[in-house]
């Protein structure tokens, strides 16, 4: 046995002793019926290429229907057939003066090759304690809880204290469609609400299979797409010349390599840090407190850039990501374009970065274009910095920290800034505070999203799902009591 597939065996294994009570509170045919909502979710081809969000809206509609859920109620709408949204609301009491909660999941999946992968990405796979399939992590594990909460609920004729909003929408991973920015444009009726629940963001950590936090979005960066282009008169490939475009763009990638962003600390990441200071090992524990001081050590500093993580958290960050050039084999490149992917600290804006990147390459003759989410060049940026963080509200938290008890007492739960982006940036501009946690187990070290060989803990998902069912009874029942 390969020692990577031994350590996988052993954290799930130790995650599993870990889960005992939880188990016993679901029962086997609820057990079954999650796993069948999460199989039918993985082998639903959701892509933007050739996949469809909608038949992902129709799968569930028909569910929540069987479950007794009123038409009415499950609305699906889009701005085209392959990329349906579904809206669905479980009704609160009558006569409740609380606004409702919008329950926010993408439904669509990163791009993934049959041959990149020791398992079919689009078929469901248990092997050695994993769930294997693109959106394990990333995120049809928790739109699959949100469902299965929903039909326990309606099963149990439970009766929240206002109405829970699920929306699985459309293109959070990319593409022309997003559906909650359309949902807003649209439809905004249909998805306003007192704040918003994200489970794309924060989430459940473990060491060795034992939980040691769960993190909690408080803020996010902001995301952008750059298009750095060089154009030459190119020619035949006999002849060369210094003036080639492919090296003009890879240059200016070295550049961009060697000129790190400045440090840059917020509310949040300083209070995030400090958690994690109490939680890792030594050297890392004193590093981070160095770069707390003011000012900070340069030292500490450069030692934990090492780390992507911690390096995302202390800086915007670019880096190129896809590259095009040349027309033929044996002609020179007369133009060459690379993508660069940015996630920019908050506080900071898409032009005021793409002003960063002509800086770094200090070279007029390069053209650096903003794209955006949709894939069209706009050339400038927006001027509008992220959002700052939402206030902590006692309405998501006491709810939370009740859950995270029952479940994992003496657990500790970890405000932090998400160092990628949700679709949160579109419910927070709408004036919708926005938190993003889940309860999907992930081992440190074994973050897959979007990557090869994605896959799932059996019992971190089992156990996700029994928290988002518990916390969204403790979160509606407070008034009924």
């Amino acid at each position: 046995m390969r020692l990577g597939k031994a350590l996988g065996l052993l954290a799930a294994t130790l995650f599993a002793t870990h889960l005992q009570a939880q188990q016993a509170a679901m029962d086997p045919a609820t057990r079954q019926l999650a796993r069948d909502v999460f199989k039918q979710l993985i082998e639903i081809d959701s892509t933007d290429s050739i996949g469809s969000t909608t038949a992902v809206a129709e799968a569930m509609r028909k569910r929540l229907l069987d479950a007794g859920f009123p038409a009415a109620d499950l609305i699906i709408l889009g701005p085209n057939p392959r990329k349906g949204n579904l809206v669905a609301r479980l009704r609160g009491r009558p006569g409740s003066t609380l606004k409702p909660v919008l329950l926010l999941c993408h439904t669509d999946v990163v791009e993934a090759k049959r041959e990149d992968w020791t398992t079919d990405p689009f078929v469901f796979t248990e092997k050695d304690g994993f769930f294997y399939g693109r959106g394990t992590q990333d995120m049809k594990d928790s739109d699959a809880a949100m469902v299965m909460a929903f039909l326990r609920m309606k099963r149990e004729n439970y009766v929240p204290d206002r109405d829970l909003i699920l929306a699985l929408t459309a293109d959070e991973e990319g593409g022309k469609s997003n559906g909650v920015d359309w949902l807003l444009k649209n439809h905004p009726d249909l998805i306003q609400a007192d704040f918003v629940i994200n489970p794309d963001a924060g989430g459940l950590t473990t060491k060795n299979g034992k939980p040691i936090l769960l993190g909690v979005e408080a803020t996010e960066k902001l995301y952008a797409d750059y298009h750095v282009t060089a154009t030459n008169p190119g020619g035949h490939s006999s002849l060369p010349t210094h003036d080639n475009a492919i090296y003009h763009v890879a240059d200016a990638l070295s550049h961009l390599e060697k000129s790190p962003f400045p440090f840059e600390l917020n509310e949040v990441t300083r209070a995030e840090l400090t958690t994690r200071a109490a939680l890792v090992e030594p050297q890392q524990a004193k590093d981070i407190r160095a770069i707390l001081r003011t000012p900070p050590d340069l030292a500490a500093m450069q030692r934990l850039s090492a780390s992507p993580v911690y390096n995302a958290t202390m800086r915007t960050t670019c880096v190129a990501t896809m590259m095009s050039a040349g027309h033929a084999p044996n002609a020179l490149p007369g133009r060459a374009q690379a993508n660069i992917n940015c996630r920019i600290l908050p506080g900071h804006s898409q032009e005021e970065v793409r002003q960063d990147l002509i800086r770094i390459f200090a070279d007029p003759t390069l053209t650096v274009d903003y794209v955006d989410n949709s894939g069209t060049v706009l050339g400038k940026g927006s001027d509008r910095a992220a959002a700052p963080p939402p206030p902590l509200n006692e309405a998501v938290f006491k709810p939370l920290r009740e859950t995270v008890k029952k479940m994992w007492p003496g657990l500790t739960i970890l405000p932090e800034m998400e160092t990628g982006a949700s679709d949160s940036i579109y419910t927070i501009a709408a004036g919708m505070p926005s938190y993003g946690f889940n309860g999907m187990a992930i081992e440190e070290g074994d973050e897959r999203a979007h990557g090869r060989d994605e896959r799932l803990g059996i019992e971190s998902y089992y156990a996700g799902v029994e928290f988002q069912y518990l916390y969204l009874k403790a979160m509606t029942s407070s008034r009924q009591k």
